[in-house]
């Protein structure tokens, strides 16, 4: 299967909510053949609303998505549904963009994200791609507080056959890091992935963590590029654009991980995070194999969509 093929089959229950509901909506305003131009209704847009707000791309993405719709509708006299739809995915595809993240070495990556969104598989998944493409990598457990947090990660380092680094349980995740800087450095390795708590009930103490952890990297590797990636569950909507929010606010980001984009039909979340937050999405999840994470490619998720 092919990659577009595969996002395409990914991205079923999306599809079939988001453009299934359009091309009903389509239909509904389908002009007569050969009738004079007549300006797509009010009626249009907001039932285009109503489908996109479902879908989790949210209210104020929404609404500007709509009206850059309905004002290049107007500008170019397109009163053809069809064509409208056309003219919606170009929008989205140019609002949602390209950002490969690129891979430089030496690089410290921090996984950053709740429990439960799938850090620890994307970890798994990060380390079989930047193998796949010859970079050695080397995996830091510094995920302390979550009981069993360690054993997990052992599990999918063992799968990407990779090396781990940690220490037992409520040990200084910074201590953790620390070690795995030493690792990385006498290794040679070109990656060293970093897992991290994800505890939203205290900010502060989050805040505390994550920049202590970011000064042992500047200390210890300061020729190491530093940077961080979200991690979002796709099926928690915007709830996960709530969490993504936090986390923004207490660390600089360089972008998301969008997780289990194959169990929802709300795959709008990824317009949402985007537009309101600003953050590129660099990965998303399509499956639950050690190969089913894909560099993010605005056109073919639009084109899997629609």
């Amino acid at each position: 299967m092919g990659l577009f093929d595969k996002i395409k089959k990914s991205l079923f229950k999306s599809r079939e909510n988001i453009s299934g509901k359009i091309d009903g909506l389509v239909e509904d305003y389908k002009p007569q053949p050969k009738a004079p131009y007549r300006p797509l209704p009010d009626e249009f847009y907001d039932e285009l609303s109503d489908i996109m707000i479902m879908a989790d791309v949210g209210v104020k993405t929404t609404t500007e998505v709509v009206e850059k719709l309905r004002t290049k509708c107007e500008a170019e006299k397109i009163g053809d549904a069809g064509d409208a739809r056309t003219a919606l995915k170009a929008i989205l595809a140019d609002i949602m963009g390209s950002e490969p993240m690129r891979l430089e070495s030496p690089m410290i990556l921090l996984i950053i994200g709740v429990n439960g969104v799938g850090k620890t598989t994307s970890i798994g998944k990060l380390t079989t791609r930047f193998k796949t493409v010859g970079r050695r990598v080397i995996i830091c457990a510094g995920d302390t507080f979550r009981a069993a947090a360690a054993d997990q990660l052992t599990i999918w380092a063992e799968r990407a056959d990779a090396p781990i680094i940690k220490q037992k349980e409520g040990a200084d995740p910074a201590s953790v890091v620390f070690d795995g800087i030493q690792a990385a450095k006498s290794r040679h390795a070109d990656v060293l992935i970093v897992d991290t708590a994800g505890r939203l009930h205290n900010k502060a103490h989050l805040m505390d963590e994550l920049k202590k952890i970011s000064r042992v990297c500047e200390r210890e590797y300061p020729e190491a590029k530093l940077k961080s990636l979200l991690v979002i569950d796709a099926t928690t909507g915007q709830n996960g654009l709530a969490q993504a929010q936090v986390f923004k606010d207490v660390t600089a980001l360089d972008g998301i991980i969008l997780t289990k984009l194959d169990g929802t039909a709300k795959g709008g979340i990824a317009i949402a995070i985007r537009r309101e937050l600003g953050l590129p999405v660099r990965y998303i999840g399509i499956g639950e194999k050690i190969d089913d994470l894909e560099p993010f490619e605005a056109k073919d998720f639009i084109d899997a969509i629609f």
